[in-house]
């Protein structure tokens, strides 16, 4: 086994909260700054492959908006995704190494004339690599966490496209075996996944709660119960510290919202999927 820095009084110092608190202990934003302090080095560029997520949004952003305004969270700059994407497009190489392969791929994608001709869901193509690179990461603990939503996303997205009448191969992402039984068993009516998913029985009673708000917040429980049940034995450890993260991100999320702001939200991603996947292929 790998040695693992223990960070002992950082840890020990870290408030408690629970999934029903109703005040944050401090933002994600001012707890990543907290990690930069404390973490060493290898684990804080682990840490920074999880906060990709948003790079990935000012990325897609700044290819729609040259001038839109970058989420703060993101750890690269704007001057570094705007030579990325001029080097990309006069095809020189890239020195970057801050700039994931992932980056380089969906840049040239979108450049394509023929990808934007066939009126591509951008943002699902871009959750697609996301998720492909994080199950790669050489973290389990990470790893199985996108892999854990990458199976629940896609298995309430096959659920709702059928019930709606949607295309169920257009609305599955990313390319590891759960997505691709899908994909292949889009007619049958558990997917294939009944004997080959562990969660399948509990994706499916929670997709059946009909209050979108509440859904949501039972989602969200499932993912934090399953942080508990993942991080037993981890005390002092990255993992600890990841698992904390996710949680936080979670409280966050929840604190912002009250019920009617929550359903209108949830409503409005809803009507979006439906109308994306309804987009004409040419």
């Amino acid at each position: 086994m790998l040695f693992k820095h223990q960070y002992y009084c950082f840890i020990a110092g870290l408030p408690d909260f629970s999934f029903d608190s109703m005040k944050l202990p401090f933002t994600v934003e001012e707890f990543k700054l907290m990690l930069d302090d404390e973490l060493k080095s290898d684990d804080k560029r682990l840490l920074k492959k999880y906060f990709l997520k948003y790079d990935n949004d000012n990325l897609l952003n700044l290819l729609k908006n040259k001038d839109v305004e970058l989420n703060a969270m993101g750890t690269i700059s704007r001057e570094e995704i705007q030579e990325t994407i001029v080097r990309i497009k006069e095809d020189l190489p890239l020195k970057n190494k801050k700039i994931p392969a992932f980056h380089e791929k969906f840049i040239r994608t979108w450049l394509d004339e023929d990808a934007q001709a066939e009126n591509k869901l951008w943002e699902d193509l871009m959750s697609s690599l996301y998720m492909d690179y994080g199950i790669d990461v050489k973290n389990s603990l990470m790893s199985r966490w996108f892999e854990l939503n990458l199976n629940i996303g896609n298995l309430l997205s096959a659920i709702y496209a059928r019930k709606y009448g949607l295309d169920i191969a257009r609305v599955v992402v990313g390319n590891n075996p759960v997505a691709k039984i899908i994909r292949e068993n889009a007619t049958a009516r558990d997917f294939g996944l009944s004997q080959e998913l562990e969660i399948y029985e509990t994706v499916l009673r929670l997709s059946e709660e009909t209050d979108i708000y509440e859904r949501e917040r039972k989602i969200d429980k499932f993912r934090w119960d399953w942080l508990e049940e993942n991080t037993v034995f981890d005390y002092f450890n990255i993992e600890y510290i990841f698992a904390y993260l996710c949680k936080l991100q979670i409280l966050e999320r929840w604190v912002s919202l009250n019920a009617e702001e929550g359903e209108r939200v949830f409503r409005e991603l809803i009507e979006g999927l439906k109308s994306d996947v309804k987009l004409p292929e040419e």
